[in-house]
């Protein structure tokens, strides 16, 4: 029996209840970081607008995975999600949205962690020194590669620390902003003279949402975590509202605490609203530090520490978006949505290195299409012609917006579809707002959030579509190669192309509250069918 163990080892559970919080905020913790730069200077004196409406989509979002993770703890978050309640093909276009979001991931906030750098290292800036900046991101993500095939990542410990510290620093930030250089009156004066157009708001909006993504980690250490039906819900619901009140309470600070002047360029786009830094993307990629180092009596020190602070969150979520990668490719591999290759171990490291190498590979693709403009003024020429001149950190968000957007979409609709089909899984969570019915004999409860959310996810992946030129160029191109590379491997493997493997889902259902701990779910979750098949065997000879 030992020596069967042994063949067959389970991922330990040693994930604690601030270790579950600690895994998303590193994630979508460092997602202000970036975003709000981005959000302000496309929104202007709606920021705080478009960030309410990414907000109450983010909360839908929350609660959605809150739900979804608490009753299936397994590693794969989204993808297995969908691919359980919509099917394969869903599941394989939701995961392989997701594996955009996480390339990009890793693009991104090695591309911010160096711009939050370049304010203590001018020699790091991007407009000044372009190649030095490509040169720094680049050796970050390939050393962030090297680390995860060799096997090592950031610690719990070290991402409980991070994370603590990052919630104390912003928590201070807004606190003494909001007492000691707030004024209401800038704030309804930016609102009313800096209202942004329709595209405009759209653009911020669709924007916003980066600020939220990255929940779905939690849900992927769920088959790591302690008692995840318990402990998930209360990490979850403390994530989102931590995130949430940061967002809000940012957009506002930084619409009340300085003067704000539109600014524009030769196309007629906003470059920058806010007098707070200057007419420069650089800027736009450490605004935090920024708007940290105007705050009165404390931001002498902020100046200092912030840029450090931030730049190691968001190398951390870079890191997070290597290893993701390779999960989530391996956990698609395992349930033939993607060749299985991507399964195999080194046999020296025990990672998966391929998948490792192969996706990172991708982020690096990534990285030089974004540079390129600041690298080649000729390239900048084009770029400004053909994609509205928009820059590096511009094409990034843009994909990281709209894979986002679709891989959100799908989970919506995937929550609703386990609510139909497995209405038998006893969940310890559930989202409020429930419509009761009957659906194929059961009684289901049809989830109104899950509606509201998709509405509002999809109305913002049509405002990436509209807004962001390189976000409909390239963000379908991907998700239509993937597709077509998916029928290619299920025809070679003689699977189901447009329809899903057969599967035992009672069976995997009862094996997962088993290994999750989770005994008395597992109880309920047996004598739920019991009692179904005895209602339907019943039914059947009376009929």
């Amino acid at each position: 029996m030992a020596t069967k163990s042994r063949a067959n080892p389970e991922l330990r559970r040693t994930v604690t209840p601030w270790g579950s919080f600690s895994w998303g905020y590193s994630d979508v913790g460092a997602d202000i970081f970036v975003g709000l730069g981005l959000v302000l200077a496309a929104a202007a004196g709606a920021s705080n607008v478009a960030f309410l409406f990414a907000g109450v989509v983010y909360v839908c979002i929350g609660l959605a995975y809150t739900e979804l993770a608490a009753t299936y703890p397994v590693a794969g978050g989204g993808q297995y999600f969908v691919m359980r309640g919509l099917g394969d093909i869903f599941g394989f276009i939701a995961g392989w949205a997701v594996l955009l979001d996480f390339t990009i991931d890793v693009t991104l906030f090695a591309w911010t962690s160096v711009d939050y750098s370049s304010q203590l290292l001018p020699s790091l800036t991007n407009s000044i020194h372009p190649w030095v900046h490509f040169v720094a991101v680049f050796a970050l993500v390939m050393g962030l590669c090297l680390l995860n095939v060799v096997g090592v990542r950031e610690s719990t410990a070290f991402n409980g620390v991070v994370s603590a510290l990052d919630v104390l620093s912003e928590s201070l930030i807004l606190c003494l902003g909001f007492l000691f250089a707030f004024r209401p009156s800038l704030l309804i004066h930016a609102m009313q003279f800096s209202w942004p157009s329709p595209y405009q708001l759209m653009l911020g909006t669709s924007l916003a949402i980066i600020s939220f993504v990255g929940l779905e980690s939690i849900s992927q250490a769920a088959q790591e975590t302690q008692r995840p039906a318990s402990i998930i819900p209360r990490t979850s619901v403390a994530l989102i509202l931590t995130i949430l009140i940061f967002a809000l309470a940012y957009s506002n600070l930084a619409l009340g605490m300085q003067p704000w002047h539109p600014i524009t360029d030769a196309h007629g786009h906003h470059l920058a609203f806010w007098q707070m830094f200057p007419n420069s993307p650089d800027n736009q990629g450490k605004a935090v530090a920024l708007l940290a180092a105007q705050v009165p009596y404390y931001g002498a020190l902020a100046a200092l520490y912030v840029p450090v602070l931030g730049a190691i969150l968001l190398l951390i979520s870079s890191n997070s978006g290597v290893f993701g990668s390779s999960r989530i490719a391996y956990a698609m591999s395992s349930s033939n949505l993607l060749p299985a290759i991507f399964q195999r171990v080194h046999r020296r490291f025990r990672t998966p290195a391929i998948s490792i190498v192969f996706f990172s590979s991708i982020a690096v693709i990534e990285l030089v299409f974004a540079a390129v403009p600041g690298l080649f003024p000729a390239a900048a020429s084009f770029y400004a012609r053909f994609f509205r001149g928009e820059n590096g950190l511009d094409f990034l968000a843009d994909l990281y917006a709209f894979g986002a957007a679709t891989s959100y979409s799908f989970v919506f609709l995937g929550l609703i579809g386990l609510r139909l089909t497995d209405p038998l899984s006893p969940r310890k969570f559930k989202i409020p707002l429930n419509i009761p019915m009957r659906f194929r004999g059961e009684r289901v409860e049809f989830p109104i959030v899950a509606v509201i959310g998709f509405v509002g996810i999809f109305s913002i992946l049509l405002f990436t579509l509209r807004t962001h030129v390189l976000g409909r160029i390239f963000g379908p191109s991907w998700l239509l190669l993937g597709v077509l590379l998916y029928l290619a491997y299920r025809r070679y493997r003689r699977l189901p192309v447009l329809q899903s493997r057969q599967r035992d889902w009672r069976n995997e259902q009862t094996e997962i509250l088993r290994r999750s701990g989770e005994l008395e779910l597992m109880d309920e979750y047996l004598a739920n069918l019991k009692e179904s098949d005895q209602r339907r065997a019943a039914g059947s000879s009376g009929a």
